[in-house]
């Protein structure tokens, strides 16, 4: 049967999958130039169905007010606080956003994504106890921190967590901290609302069962992107001055086919994740907390272990994970040859010098993808003491892909954050790795701005208008205590945010 071939029109700004961080891109560019026409391509049948869907990602709201990861020991035992701070206010920034889709715009219901959940740590051990009060003191002396608090008493901690303290060794030393400020976030509600906001604009579509194969740069200086469209199977075509491709874990392989000189040397490790889900109801009605604790030596960041109350579709959750595992996916819905595929000849060194100096890693994640049930609700036992077995079943999270990157004196380095990649020429940008992702969607967006708009962000009109929706733009909620101050009255006032009493 002969394949049939369509062409699209031109667009101006191209966004690859339909997750959070398109959403985001997409309404920033809208509200700073109406005019411009914007084609977004997903695979799925639907917005938010990979990472950004409610299930595949942690959903905390990641502000560092609890994770541990985010503030690492020296060898002289201070704490670093770097990228502690540098994700607090990238999270106010990201609240900020959202305060304006919600209370200026009206695009979606704060109650619909967003609400008033305490943060935890939670930590076991005299070593363990020492560095999380050295952390407390390290991080409290910033506005960014201010009400976090610190606490080893044991009936304290029993009245904030009870079902952590139930059971539990009472000659066991424990400490805790608690911040009120933190929420839970339902990015996948987030982003369909940001979606429907942009499809109510007649030069705005939004095209599913799009599954984007090639991108090259055409004479004419347009982007040329050619998709089988997985409904029809029909061979389709667009073009743009402008492309940004956002698609989560199938982001390298496409940036690998841009042939950009940017893109040479990345890899990616992926890494998949799953949840134990509580189906005890008085259980999930007792918690209302998300408690952090340590990683174990050698696993992952995203395996940084948490009993996770979440609201998902205006229901009440409790979760505990992530458990990480060992995957070829670049996806959910992905193939597992996508690793094989994305090996190209400037990245194979890279890679092959990653995996070596990260072979206790690999050896972790594939212990944990052969753990049993019972290994699951073991690893559980230590947060929740009287966890019974049959109350828990697994849910399988999303997909991972962990950057790796050329480095000249090992060869490829392994990195857990996320990196922007784009073109000298700005006409295209990628956005590759994954934790904290979500959370810092806004300030990784205007990032992608400076690199691919800088005359339009330099102008007093698109100063002004991102002013207007991140009111902080241009400052620094870090380092201006009196500003972070009166951003997060305004932010809790606009998304409806309840913060506890103490």
């Amino acid at each position: 049967m002969k394949e049939k071939e369509t062409v699209r029109t031109k667009s101006d700004v191209i966004l690859i999958g339909a997750g959070i961080m398109s959403a985001t891109l997409g309404v920033l560019l809208k509200e700073l130039n109406p005019k411009l026409t914007i084609s977004v391509l997903e695979r799925l049948d639907a917005a938010a169905r990979e990472s950004s869907n409610a299930w595949n990602n942690a959903g905390t709201g990641h502000s560092a007010f609890c994770e541990l990861n985010y503030t690492v020991e020296n060898e002289d035992g201070s704490i670093q606080t770097k990228k502690a701070l540098q994700i607090a206010e990238s999270f106010e920034i990201s609240k900020e956003f959202w305060a304006y889709l919600s209370g200026i715009k009206q695009i979606i219901d704060p109650e619909d994504f967003i609400h008033s959940v305490p943060h935890y740590s939670f930590v076991w051990g005299e070593e363990n106890v020492r560095f999380l009060e050295k952390r407390f003191h390290a991080l409290k002396e910033y506005e960014l921190f201010n009400g976090l608090i610190y606490t080893e008493d044991r009936n304290t901690i029993s009245q904030w967590l009870p079902l952590v303290m139930k059971g539990r060794d009472p000659y066991e030393k424990i400490a805790a901290t608690k911040m009120d400020l933190g929420t839970d976030v339902n990015f996948g509600t987030l982003t369909r609302a940001m979606f429907r906001y942009l499809e109510s604009f007649p030069d705005v579509h939004v095209h599913y069962f799009e599954d984007v194969k090639d991108l090259e740069r055409s004479e004419t200086g347009y982007w040329h992107l050619t998709s089988n469209n997985l409904q029809t199977h029909e061979k389709e075509h667009f073009e743009a001055k402008f492309v940004f491709i956002g698609a989560g874990g199938g982001s390298l392989p496409l940036l690998e086919k841009s042939d950009i000189p940017e893109a040479e040397g990345f890899g990616g490790f992926p890494v998949s994740g799953q949840w134990l889900r509580c189906k005890n109801k008085s259980i999930i009605k007792e918690h209302f907390a998300k408690v952090y604790g340590k990683a174990n030596v050698g696993s992952p960041p995203m395996s940084v272990p948490h009993l996770d109350t979440r609201i998902i579709e205006g229901k009440k959750e409790l979760l505990f994970g992530p458990y990480a595992g060992f995957t070829t996916k670049f996806l959910k819905k992905g193939s597992y040859f996508d690793l094989v595929k994305s090996l190209e000849f400037d990245n194979i060194f890279p890679m092959l010098s990653a995996g070596m100096h990260n072979l206790p890693l690999t050896k972790y994640l594939i212990s944990q993808a052969l753990q049993s049930h019972e290994d699951r609700i073991e690893a559980l036992k230590e947060y929740f003491p009287e966890v019974k077995s049959e109350d828990w079943e697994l849910v399988v999270a999303g997909q991972r892909v962990q950057v790796i990157k050329r480095d000249e004196e090992e060869g490829g380095v392994l990195e857990f954050g996320t990196e922007v990649v784009s073109a000298k020429d700005g006409t295209l940008a990628a956005l590759l790795g994954a934790s904290p992702g979500a959370s810092t969607s806004v300030s990784i967006m205007l990032e992608v701005l400076s690199d691919c708009f800088p005359e339009q962000m330099k102008s007093k009109e698109w100063k002004e208008k991102l002013k207007t929706m991140i009111p902080s733009f241009g400052e620094s909620l870090k380092d201006d205590p009196k500003l972070c101050t009166s951003s997060r009255k305004r932010t809790e006032e606009l998304l409806c945010l309840k913060t506890l009493v103490t």
